[in-house]
């Protein structure tokens, strides 16, 4: 097998890997702006430069020449190489700034060019914390400028589209945003404009950088050129917790981290996952906040009135209690985890109620063969393999109307919206169980409304239109204590997440709700139908082991990454 060696270390590899990535992958740490794994190497910053050399070949006996020692001599190329653009050969050897005077030297140099112009604006930019000119400033440049002249100035604050903003003086033409429209999403609406100093990336003219997904740009802005519209000047990294999770937007189920300050979800931007969404995320996926955080219930009510939990749970089982299952009607969601419709799907056996439908909700369409799907719904496919199917809206809506259905249970979808029937017709049903995460058009006909933990609130899995089972980690507080939610929210700062102790700890933005998988065995164990689980955890393994659906589909199989599951009826 080919080997190379690096900074005195040896290493096999396979193919002709790029250096940069390998070193990357291999816990070398070069630093590097321009290059990024997924488009081409320009090589243009010039800061991933290393010595590189090979074996010293005798052309006679085509043997390596060695010297005193019996080492093979190295002869190096005569100048310094860029690890981005460089393919690997057996035998080569190189040194970084870890094993060459020449190359610290080099990658010194190279910042203090790219840093002559640079407005050095650290307090007051959205980059800084987490901003890779400045860490490799600190660990790599020099410790003081030498320029003491006019810098050159570009233009601030320019719209660039409805999500970006630019500041060109911050710019140091890496030119990823350029190669991200023409090479991943192919909008080509950004260009580079100006010569020499004074160029910067600009959208040509006429044109608005409306790319659906224009805001992956400033995630692999290595300075902070490009901040969004939408979070700029919101919070510090440092001031925000880090969770990884799952978009709720759409079936591809795209990984993302949840930022939150505040208890309040901040931004959300993309988690590698090559399986699913590679490097990137769409920006509705991004602006998917708001949802999140306003028009939030505040705790249970009964006929519309504020009641304790307890109250409610009883409240729900009076309405279960000696129905005529045949007259129940039992909605899933499509929004709402695996765990969650798994119970409801028990909770309606138990009452002799026929097994729950859920809500499609496509848009045809919508999807664009990317990250974009018809399917605005994160959860079809969960629900399709546990026995759940999609709705005939007008034959619900003839239920509804005709007097066919006495009890109505709802979880966490809105059938009002939906178009399933209008709030009028509603009040044919006697009794109607709510599950709802914010103010709705089914919520005021409920008898019994109980506020459901959002996504970035709960643990749990959905199943993406691709079949990959893959987990939700909750990113926000709720009201109350959980251990479950406790040991897996996301915690980032010295002082934890969202504590009493934290300087911007607001317990008005603790919502008063609970997960589906606390609520339902609540209101089965007040029925006597007693659901024996310690947490969702639990219910997914009773899943994976009882139900083919959803075989392997373990919290430990799922991972960080998740797991590819069998078509249904299909055995591996």
């Amino acid at each position: 097998m080919p080997t190379i060696t690096i900074d005195n270390q040896n290493y096999e590899f396979e193919g002709r890997p790029r250096l940069l990535q390998f070193c990357l992958d291999n816990g070398v740490d070069l630093p590097h702006f321009c290059y990024h794994p997924s488009m081409s190497a320009p090589a243009n910053c010039r800061q991933c430069l290393v010595d590189v050399g090979m074996p010293q070949m005798n052309r006679e006996t085509r043997e390596s020449n060695l010297d005193d020692d019996g080492n093979p001599i190295i002869q190096f190329m005569p100048k310094l190489q860029t690890s981005c653009s460089m393919d690997m050969t057996d035998g080569m050897v190189v040194k970084t700034h870890c094993s060459s005077d020449a190359v610290v030297r080099a990658q010194k140099d190279t910042l203090e060019f790219l840093l002559i112009n640079h407005p050095l604006d650290c307090p007051i930019c959205d980059q800084a914390g987490h901003c890779p000119l400045q860490n490799q400033a600190y660990k790599h440049g020099p410790e003081s400028s030498r320029f003491e002249f006019q810098k050159v100035h570009k233009p601030k604050h320019v719209d660039l589209g409805p999500n970006v903003v630019l500041d060109a003086e911050r710019c140091i033409n890496c030119t990823r945003c350029i190669r991200f429209t023409s090479e991943i999403s192919k909008s080509n609406q950004l260009t580079i404009i100006e010569r020499g100093v004074k160029n910067y990336p600009m959208t040509p003219p006429g044109i608005e950088f409306d790319d659906p997904y224009s805001m992956n740009v400033i995630d692999i802005c290595p300075v902070g050129a490009l901040t969004s519209k939408e979070h700029r000047f919101g919070a510090r990294v440092w001031e925000m917790s880090k969770t990884a999770s799952i978009s709720t937007v759409g079936s591809k189920g795209s990984n993302c981290y949840y930022w939150v300050k505040d208890n309040q979800i901040m931004k959300v931007t993309p988690r590698t996952n090559m399986s699913v969404n590679e490097y990137w995320l769409s920006d509705e996926e991004r602006l998917d906040c708001d949802r999140f955080n306003k028009n939030r219930p505040t705790g249970p009510t009964v006929e519309n009135a504020e009641v304790s939990w307890e109250m409610a749970y009883k409240a729900a089982s009076d309405c279960l209690t000696g129905i005529d299952g045949s007259r129940a009607l039992f909605v899933g969601s499509a929004y709402a985890t695996v765990e969650d419709n798994y119970l409801l799907t028990k909770l309606a056996t138990a009452v002799g109620a026929p097994t729950p439908v859920y809500l499609a909700h496509v848009e045809e369409g919508h999807a664009d063969g990317w990250l974009k799907t018809d399917d605005r719904a994160p959860n079809s496919q969960g629900c399709e393999r546990l026995g759940l199917h999609a709705a005939d809206v007008k034959e619900l809506k003839a239920r509804i109307t005709g007097g066919e259905v006495d009890v109505l249970y709802v979880l966490e979808d809105d059938i009002v919206a939906a178009g399933v029937c209008t709030a009028k017709q509603l009040k044919k049903v006697k009794v109607i169980l709510h599950h709802y995460h914010t103010t709705n058009q089914t919520l005021p006909a409920a008898d019994v409304a109980l506020p459901a933990a959002m996504a970035v609130e709960t643990v749990g899995s959905f199943v993406n239109g691709d079949l990959r089972a893959q987990r939700l980690r909750p990113a926000k507080s709720i009201a109350g204590v959980n251990r479950t939610l406790s040991m897996e929210i996301g915690k980032c700062r010295a002082d934890a997440h969202g504590t009493p102790f934290d300087k911007w700890y607001n317990e008005s933005n603790l919502v008063n709700c609970q997960p589906g998988w606390v609520s339902i065995p609540e209101i089965a164990s007040r029925l006597g139908h007693e659901m024996q689980y310690k947490g969702p955890r639990n219910i997914m393994a009773e899943l994976a082991e009882s139900d083919s659906g959803f075989t392997g589909a373990t919290y430990e199989a799922m991972g960080e990454f998740g797991v590819s599951l069998e078509p249904i009826g299909v055995t591996a």
